[in-house]
């Protein structure tokens, strides 16, 4: 890890675009509609793909008719599971058919698949198919999976290739897909040294990705070698790759995936999707088939965040310093584990916030259920693990009677200490992000000088927020053309954060090049330098690092043919901007990146490539005191921090809550493009304002209530505030491009808890369930009424 650097591990940017708020490079194609995503593609003969779902939460498949769906006219391919390869999938746990295979574990979960030449005949013939099914009892709550003698649902899974370190309580429990222990201090001791302790049970839903664009692929066949080419939406093409490789149990040569524009994410396309179902009914039809989800099908068959209901105890002295900590995390991660067990291990990981606690035990487990499988998503976790204790954080300042502020002030951890499990904080900015927070709040004043309407209450909460930026591998090759312009490429995928501009700055600030001059190449893994995913808040940080990194490496090779070329030691030169080499302090020397360009082609050298690649350094859990039990070493550790106020108004009579207005305060490093930061930041307190008052999963009987845009409730315009005030702190340090971090996720991830301490505030309702309804918020207000008039 490198020490905390104003410039990082690179040089100084030529030029004037970073940290300019250009234009995105995909902006007028998306304005005018000319933007192409994957349902706007067609090729000749295409068919139509579509799924039929399950209609039981749990059962045993006895068996499939398919006859009268096969011989209805223009249908051109008919597949169950026993026309498929019999081989599992999964990013930690294989534990997940491409289509039920034996049993279906959740209502909706794909059993067939169809490719017919229209939509309308495809979905008439997936109801001509008659599975005959054997009921069996659903396991619909993660207490009730836990139990000894419940419903087992995966009877295989301890069979399964795992990369999940098993442990006794693990093995002893047929339902958990994991279990993490940790342990810092003596957590078992030091409670009879609290002053104050305080202790609850919260919980947060389900909540669906609703990305604009639902999922989306279309395959088609080479007839001569075999090879699928796939077009999909996805946050990574190298992972839809390898997953529909092992799916069909053929080599990734055979595969290629390309990556148009994607409208969305936020963590729902980065594992399977519909690719490799969409490429089985190509090769089976013999022609190109497309599968475009309705957004109803969307929902019932693809994921969700995870569930979570967390037992949360903390201690402190009287003059409030915490002291410890207890917690008891479940994540329900549904019918299979997908991203479950990493989820479960970011969230382990964030238990003890962004503070000092020196006796910590975290126990943690991802439980299987007969749910819709839930994935990664924005945030991965840590919004779950940030509502409690953010929530709890404000219950202790308010027993000690300390500002909530101040309190968490006195507890911030600081560059230099240790994280739980042993990871540096190597640029601990919470302190400067809080103050900014309440500078910019005014938050004394404001919280003294609320002014309600009548029937309503008026409330100012804060939230200190930490997360992680970077995790895994990311590679890049930049090409000087013929006439010194620039081709970049990668294998990130833009899927609507700006990425593909953030990268083309980072090229021209180390160049010196006009955007204009630089090529940026969309993912395509036949042609693409590997990148992990789109996900984890590590694009511009893990991928800008190495655009970086390969474009320094050129710089030195024009360099080296400058110098011979002016007749100056390279240590001698400069790079100026519009793409010239000079001799520093000779204005009117240099040459042309055109003319080095010819020069490497045509007389000596060869062409002007570079390449780059990094993987971020694991982390190994256990350093430094800590008691690590079904941890894996994190691949993601450079800490980043802000800090989030909301003003709320409740309503009385029906406790609906309205946010006036937040503050989001991001140390983001340093800000490539400041317009695309502040649209993250707002993006991600609107979406974060979904899961702290409107979004919800309902499910009944194992079966999913509110699969429509009609029935599931997302923030509209009327529920947004125009004053959501994104703040950037730039503090340059570490491994990021010029010393930026990321902000995708933590702009998300402490909204809930500052929406529900502003409720608080208000009226001195104590919130533990999201998402906080009316109907919710008004039990919690007579709730208190009830207890006050006892006292």
């Amino acid at each position: 890890m490198s020490e905390p650097n104003p410039q990082g591990p690179f040089s100084a940017p030529v030029g004037d675009l970073l940290g300019k708020p250009v234009p995105r490079l995909e902006a007028q194609e998306k304005v005018t509609g000319r933007a192409v995503y994957t349902d706007d593609m067609t090729l000749p003969g295409m068919l139509h793909g579509a799924l039929l779902g399950s209609p039981h939460p749990h059962a045993r498949i006895l068996s499939y008719d398919t006859s009268r769906a096969r011989a209805m006219p223009g249908v051109r391919a008919v597949l169950t599971a026993e026309d498929l390869p019999d081989h599992n999938v999964g990013s930690v746990i294989k534990d997940q058919p491409l289509l039920a295979r034996g049993k279906v574990r959740y209502a909706g979960e794909p059993v067939a698949a169809v490719a017919a030449v229209d939509l309308p005949t495809a979905r008439r013939a997936l109801e001509a198919i008659d599975i005959r099914y054997e009921p069996l009892a659903p396991v619909l709550d993660t207490e009730e999976a836990l139990k000894e003698g419940a419903p087992v649902i995966h009877e295989q899974r301890d069979a399964y290739f795992s990369l999940q370190a098993d442990s006794p309580a693990r093995a002893a429990t047929p339902n958990a897909a994991s279990y993490i222990r940790l342990t810092e201090g003596s957590p078992e001791e030091v409670w009879k040294r609290c002053d104050v302790v305080v202790e609850d049970v919260y919980e947060t839903p389900a909540q669906q990705h609703v990305y604009l664009e639902p999922c989306s692929t279309l395959a088609a066949v080479d007839r001569d070698s075999g090879k699928i080419t796939l077009y999909t939406s996805t946050q990574s093409v190298f992972r839809a790759q390898a997953i529909t490789a092992e799916a069909l149990g053929l080599p990734m040569s055979k595969i290629r995936v390309i990556a148009p524009r994607v409208g969305g994410g936020f963590g729902g396309k980065t594992e399977m999707t519909n690719q490799p179902i969409t490429a089985a009914l190509a090769r089976a039809a013999g022609a190109p088939v497309k599968m475009t989800l309705s957004r109803t099908d969307d929902m019932l068959m693809m994921k969700s965040r995870h569930a979570s209901r967390i037992h949360m105890r903390t201690g402190t002295t009287r003059d409030g310093m915490l002291l410890a900590r207890q917690v008891r995390l479940v994540f329900d991660t549904g019918a299979y584990a997908d991203d479950g067990p990493f989820v479960a291990s970011l969230g382990s990981y964030f238990a003890r916030g962004p503070y000092r606690i020196p006796h910590v035990d975290v126990e943690c487990w991802a439980v299987y259920t007969n749910r819709l499988r839930a994935g990664a998503f924005r945030g991965f976790g840590n919004p779950q693990i940030h509502f409690a204790s953010e929530v709890q954080i404000d219950q202790l300042a308010e027993k000690l009677g300390l500002d909530p502020f101040e309190f968490r002030l006195r507890n911030a951890l600081e560059t230099g200490e240790r994280w739980l499990g042993g990871a540096p904080v190597e640029s601990g900015t919470l302190r400067a992000c809080l103050e900014r927070a309440r500078e910019a709040s005014n938050w004394a004043q404001r919280r003294e000088q609320l002014a309600p309407a009548p029937g309503k209450r008026r409330g100012l909460g804060v939230a200190a927020v930490a997360h992680t930026s970077g995790l895994l591998g990311s590679s890049a090759t930049v090409r000087l053309n013929e006439d010194g312009t620039l081709t970049v490429n990668t294998g990130a995928v833009d899927i609507g954060q700006g990425s593909d501009t953030a990268l083309t700055q980072c090229a021209a600030a180390v160049l010196g090049l006009p955007l204009e001059h630089i090529d940026y190449s969309g993912p395509d893994t036949d042609v693409s330098p590997y990148d992990w995913c789109t996900g984890g808040t590590r694009t511009t940080f893990t991928v800008g690092r190495v655009v970086v990194q390969a474009c320094e490496q050129l710089r030195q090779q024009l360099f080296d043919h400058a110098s011979e070329m002016l007749g100056h030691p390279a240590q001698d030169l400069e790079l100026r901007p519009g793409g010239i080499v000079g001799i520093r302090g000779q204005p009117g020397t240099g040459v042309s990146f055109g003319a080095i360009a010819g020069r490497a082609l045509y007389f000596k050298g060869g062409p002007l490539v570079a390449t780059s690649r990094w993987l971020f350094p694991p982390i190994p859990i256990g350093t430094g005191g800590t008691s690590a039990q079904g941890m894996p070493s994190m691949g993601n550790g450079f800490f980043v921090f802000a800090a989030q106020v909301a003003e709320v108004e409740v309503d009385e009579l029906t406790g609906q809550v309205e946010l006036l207005q937040a503050w989001s305060v991001h140390d983001v490093g340093r800000a490539i493009n400041p317009a695309a930061v502040e649209g993250q930041i707002q993006g991600g307190f609107v979406q974060g304002l979904g899961l702290a008052l409107t979004e919800e999963l309902l499910w009944k009987d194992g079966h999913l209530l509110n699969p429509s845009m009609s029935s599931y409730k997302v923030p509209g315009s009327r529920d947004v505030p125009v004053a959501i005030h994104p703040l950037l702190l730039e503090h340059p340090a570490g491994e990021g491009p010029f010393g930026a971090k990321g902000v995708a996720e933590v702009s998300l991830v402490g909204v809930a808890p500052a929406i529900c301490n502003a409720i608080r505030n208000a009226t001195g309702a104590h919130v533990t369930r999201l998402p906080a309804t009316g109907e919710r918020v008004l039990r919690a207000l007579l709730a208190r009424e009830e207890a006050a008039s006892k006292v």
